[in-house]
């Protein structure tokens, strides 16, 4: 892709993560091979030089990514439960001011977001393409829209449920190429003074951590204060606040209402300074963080290298959408981390992407202990350590590789 999916603007390319494969794309061991094996992509990342939006420069067809079997389920981690609790009371406080408050989420998965509003007794309807994510949802009482968020769902959900006083979506935005469609979708179903917030990864800190395996196949666009106030402005919208979050490795809550309704809060200014400071759309930032990747590649495989040299055993922790870039990058297989833990029942029994390193229960990580273990989910760093305190105990190290390779 040479051209921005939002502005058509040239998109120059600067950063090139090689062949990758479908960072969710989970192996069933024992099915025959589908037609092609297994799909494959390059993972590049250019910035466009006219709207400064940082993008993939090769786009994966959504169905291929967000299907029917997802296996991400957000409600699975403590910490984002509790996130959206806290989120659910922060957003609604403006909210139930009215009537019959009405909120949509977009990509509400499993409905961790969605039971928190709920609770508060607002109507709501959740939007997401994965049947069983939302499957888990229905179950629970909520009410989920098995269907992709664009400008045609959103005249349909507006035809049948009115307009919507709040749109909200985590981890979702960044991932949709068809930006445009869901800003007019936006359009279509918000209420005159309503507002639109989403929360992704910030680009500020994939640069300021080295973050490279943030980058993935649904992480299409990578944001920054800039880049959303020219993408919201083009649709006829306007940045009005921004918050710095630390969930997933660091995000930025971005609230966006229609043009003229609201002023600008003064955080939009103050982080558009900082991100002009610190460049954080210039050529030699992104040159930064190839530098740091193929440093972290380097150092990681020579630790691991090492350690099987000195006959330690080392196991994975986390098979996330993250650790396909990693493991993949690196070159890293089953002869230098045998297997890696997840506790997510869908990824279990299955291989990893590309790398093919068996997914095994949490049970396996203690029967025994190894002597290492690679923390690919990061992100959830201290949750993860207060919950295997006796992996510590028992004399085991963690191997964490951001911002660079390192032992705790």
């Amino acid at each position: 892709m040479k051209r921005c999916r939002i502005c058509d603007g040239p998109v120059r390319e600067t950063l090139d993560l090689g062949r990758q494969p479908l960072s969710d794309a989970f192996i069933d061991p024992t099915a025959p091979p589908g037609p092609g094996g297994e799909f494959f992509f390059r993972l590049g990342v250019g910035a466009c030089e006219s709207c400064t939006m940082v993008q993939l420069v090769e786009a994966v067809p959504r169905e291929r990514m967000f299907h029917h079997d997802y296996p991400y389920r957000s409600s699975r981690s403590d910490r984002m439960r509790e996130h959206f609790e806290r989120t659910a009371r922060t957003l609604l406080d403006g909210v139930r001011a009215g009537p019959d408050p009405f909120v949509v989420e977009i990509g509400c998965n499993d409905g961790a977001m969605l039971a928190a509003i709920d609770t508060a007794g607002v109507r709501s309807l959740g939007v997401d393409p994965s049947g069983r994510a939302a499957a888990v949802a229905a179950r629970n009482g909520l009410r989920v829209r098995t269907d992709f968020f664009e400008e045609s769902s959103a005249a349909s959900i507006r035809a049948a449920e009115g307009p919507a006083d709040l749109i909200y979506s985590a981890n979702t935005i960044s991932h949709i190429p068809y930006l445009g469609s869901v800003f007019r979708g936006v359009d279509r179903l918000l209420a005159p003074d309503g507002l639109f917030v989403f929360e992704d990864p910030y680009l500020g800190d994939i640069l300021d951590r080295s973050a490279f395996d943030q980058i993935i196949d649904e992480h299409f666009y990578f944001f920054t204060v800039r880049s959303v106030r020219a993408t919201a402005r083009r649709f006829g919208f306007e940045l009005v606040d921004v918050e710095r979050l630390p969930v997933h490795g660091g995000e930025i809550r971005c609230t966006v209402a229609r043009a003229g309704r609201r002023p600008p809060a003064p955080a939009v200014a103050a982080l558009l300074a900082r991100e002009d400071a610190l460049g954080r759309t210039s050529g030699p930032a992104f040159r930064g963080l190839a530098t740091a990747a193929r440093r972290i590649r380097d150092d990681l495989l020579t630790l691991l290298r090492t350690l099987r040299a000195d006959g330690r055993r080392v196991v994975g922790y986390g098979a996330t959408a993250k650790s396909a870039t990693v493991l993949n990058y690196c070159g890293i297989g089953p002869g230098l981390v045998p297997f890696v833990c997840d506790s997510t029942p869908e990824k279990q029994g299955r291989l990893t992407p590309g790398s093919h390193l068996p997914v095994r229960p949490p049970a396996a990580f203690s029967d025994p202990y190894p002597d290492y273990a690679v923390l690919f989910a990061w992100n959830h760093a201290q949750e993860i350590m207060m919950k295997e305190q006796a992996f510590h105990a028992a004399g085991g190290r963690w191997i964490l590789y951001v911002p660079d390779v390192h032992l705790v």
